[in-house]
């Protein structure tokens, strides 16, 4: 998995408060079981018409906001039913961080073991991102894990909390298997041992 340090990107602005997994990634799209080829079909609903075209009003869809990867959302975001492949199509599209006042258990953790930082902050603290993510590919924030900070295009800073462990992981790129693999060393000799111990197994 990729670490994440610190990230100074486009943030695309989507007031919407309870978007959940489905509107991230309609159920049609559930099939695989790979992590790539998702972004194209992140709020496939909202960003296409039935005829598969692009519909411009919608935000990513804008030429200023389709390198994004920064999200500054409305409250309770990634509810509803838990698909790990949200957090995979938010990736595969370049969305690295989400911000918002608040975000569904399943999905925040899916996040983090899926390379995403989401970022809780007060509404106050929200509004002003919000505004300054409306100013398009010209405004530019800057996420920084290691402070647990979020600086606007202006230099207003937000502070934010985040989990020790899973800010240790992200930091040094660690998902379940990786986190699995720090322990090789001592895998390996349980087994040498087991080996040895019970040959017939």
């Amino acid at each position: 998995m990729e670490k994440f340090t610190t990230l100074t990107g486009i943030a695309a602005p989507l007031p919407l408060v309870n978007i959940d997994t489905d509107m991230i990634i309609p159920k049609q799209f559930l099939k695989t079981i790979k992590r790539s080829g998702l972004g194209v079909n992140l709020f496939d609903e909202m960003r296409y018409d039935r005829q598969g075209n692009e519909i411009p009003d919608f935000v990513l869809n804008q030429p200023q906001y389709r390198q994004a990867e920064i999200l500054v959302a409305g409250d309770n975001f990634g509810c509803g039913s838990s698909r790990e492949h949200a957090p995979w199509a938010l990736k595969d599209f370049g969305i690295k961080s989400v911000i918002s006042t608040s975000f569904a258990d399943i999905f925040y953790n899916n996040c983090f073991k899926n390379g995403i930082l989401p970022i809780v902050l007060p509404q106050e603290a929200v509004d002003v991102l919000m505004k300054d993510a409306e100013k398009g590919s010209n405004a530019r924030m800057i996420v920084d894990l290691e402070a647990q900070t979020v600086t606007s295009s202006d230099g207003e800073r937000f502070s934010f909390e985040v989990d020790g462990f899973k800010k240790h992981c992200l930091l040094n790129g660690l998902d379940d298997i990786g986190l699995t693999m720090e322990k090789a060393a001592a895998i390996d000799t349980f087994e040498v041992q087991a080996s040895q111990a019970r040959p017939w197994v």
